[in-house]
């Protein structure tokens, strides 16, 4: 900007002087004394520091946490998964042969009746018959 004033009004701006690290006015720093005490000893605490590793608290433990979790729940989900199956096919066996019962029985009900009616018509013509018979014999008589 001050480029475009100079070619415009053929002066450049005035500027001011800088005024030192942040304008303080101080131009340098200095070490006065190299000989000074060191410092005191950190006060006493528990133990001396120790870095703790990341493995122990970081990412990474709780990614394999959670890898191992995930392992021990599909451990578990195909367990019961095989078990399930098991039951199921057990219950199917179950099925198929009560189903094969329940048809054994009801063909031998079925027939069974079938014998009580033939047995109870046989029965029926029998009494009619004999109810003929003894009209006959009363109209004689």
């Amino acid at each position: 900007q001050g480029r475009i004033e100079a070619s415009v009004s053929g002066t450049e701006p005035p500027t001011t002087a800088p005024g030192g690290i942040a304008d303080t006015g101080i131009t340098a720093l200095v070490q006065l004394s190299a000989s000074r005490d060191a410092p005191a000893p950190p006060p006493e605490t528990w133990d001396a520091y120790a870095k703790k590793s990341e493995e122990g608290t970081g990412v990474i433990a709780m990614i394999d946490l959670f890898i191992k979790d995930l392992d021990k729940e599909m451990t578990e989900a195909t367990t019961e998964e095989k078990e399930s199956q098991a039951d199921y096919e057990a219950m199917m066996q179950e099925s198929a042969s009560k189903r094969a019962a329940d048809s054994k029985s009801l063909t031998e009900k079925g027939a069974a009746k079938a014998d009580l009616e033939a047995e109870h018509q046989a029965r029926e013509e029998g009494k009619k018959t004999s109810v003929k018979e003894h009209m006959a014999t009363m109209k004689y008589i």
